[in-house]
């Protein structure tokens, strides 16, 4: 999925089970069975966008919470919400 931005938001599947294991995580969506492992950050990312849903202020309190270039941790978001999309775990609009 190609132009995704910090503007968009991203709307969690209503099919999609996130079950946290121990700092990492796993996503199974309900419809197809299929799961999805995330690493710690990941699963931080994913939190951080159940709350948000908007982009921009889970980057924001990414840049806070990560000692990294801001570009970095966009280029991250960007390409774990593409990921997430693409496996039809969340809608980006």
């Amino acid at each position: 999925m190609t132009g995704i931005s910090l503007d968009n938001t991203f709307t969690i599947s209503k099919d999609a089970v996130f079950r946290d294991l121990d700092g990492e995580a796993v996503i199974l969506d309900l419809q197809s069975g299929t799961y999805f492992g995330l690493n710690a950050v990941g699963a931080h990312i994913w939190q951080l966008m159940e709350r948000h849903g908007a982009l921009r202020p889970v980057f924001d309190d990414l840049c806070r919470e990560y000692d990294a270039p801001p570009a970095v941790l966009e280029q991250d978001l960007i390409a774990l919400v593409s990921r997430l999309a693409t496996a039809r775990l969340g809608e980006v609009r």
